[in-house]
């Protein structure tokens, strides 16, 4: 009987120790307000393009409900309901799908307002390359993601990365780069997040970080810091063969222009798991724009 009854308990702490609910955790936000969440998100709302990267890199995406309009990839995200944007996010449209967890920018409107409703709304917005990595680990903390999996899986990510760092010749690391992010001029300064890539790679780029991450550039203003190699989406490359003095830049000249596709514009400027693939990209860029100088040293 007394061993029967020691079975019986043994069982007993086995079931309750599996039927246990998960430790409720309390993360920080960007305003620095404290979020309780009390178990794993099971239906995730996600207003921004690098979160819901994020939440799919640490194998969640299946738990996303609802997305904003810019969110596209993995491919697996195509399917989900869009609920508007961070600037006009649907409030009705994200209340019905039943989120216990939204997670949208620092500047998302309406996030008072979700907040108000009832639902569990974390603030985050990666902008550089620190920010990356504590949205990371925060975004897996939120998730109940156990940290040595989200740790073991950030370690690749800044792997992919350094290795496209050492991927650069001498002669790459030697050019200064001038990168337009959009045709108005708007440029990527040294404070920008793919400005600090390029600082990790050792390249100059034109503008300082004294400029603001993203500032508006007069267009003479590149002309006169006569970039080697430039870097632009898609948007980019018919206005800058109208702009007076851009055909005689040598980064014009030599064929040392970088377009990106759009894809491939994601990729660049969102602060998430993809920048290995990012960085890589513009590593590639370099080592193109490098080749082109030496074949034309050769001729």
């Amino acid at each position: 009987m007394k061993t029967l009854c020691f079975w019986v308990v043994l069982a007993c702490f086995f079931l309750s120790a599996i039927l246990k609910p998960a430790q409720a955790v309390t993360v920080l936000d960007d305003r620095q307000q404290k979020v309780q969440i009390a178990q794993a998100p099971q239906r995730i709302v996600s207003l921004l393009p690098s979160l819901t990267e994020t939440v799919c890199a640490l194998k969640q995406c299946h738990k996303l409900v609802g997305l904003d309009r810019y969110s596209n990839w993995p491919e697996s995200v195509q399917s989900v309901p869009r609920v508007g944007g961070g600037l006009d996010p649907n409030i009705e449209s994200i209340v019905a799908l039943k989120p216990d967890l939204v997670l949208a920018a620092g500047s998302t409107r309406g996030a008072d307002r979700l907040q108000a409703l009832g639902l569990n709304v974390l603030r985050l917005e990666p902008r550089n390359h620190a920010d990356a990595q504590r949205v990371w680990r925060t975004v897996a903390q939120a998730l109940h993601v156990p940290a040595a999996d989200s740790d073991r899986v950030w370690q690749g990510i800044q792997a992919g990365v350094q290795a496209a760092v050492q991927s650069l010749s001498p002669a790459a690391r030697q050019q200064r780069v001038y990168f337009e992010v959009s045709p108005a001029p708007y440029g990527a300064s040294e404070s920008s997040f793919m400005g600090e890539t390029l600082s990790r790679m050792g390249v100059a780029n034109i503008l300082p970080a004294s400029m603001g991450p993203f500032p508006q550039v007069n267009p003479e203003w590149v002309v006169q810091a006569r970039p080697d190699v430039i870097m632009a989406g898609d948007s980019s490359r018919a206005s800058m063969l109208q702009r007076p003095g851009w055909g005689r830049l040598r980064a014009m000249q030599g064929q040392r222009l970088c377009v990106f596709k759009p894809d491939e514009s994601d990729m660049l400027v969102r602060a998430g798991p993809r920048m290995a693939e990012g960085a890589k990209l513009m590593a590639d860029c370099l080592n193109r724009a490098a080749a082109q100088v030496d074949a034309g040293v050769q001729r």
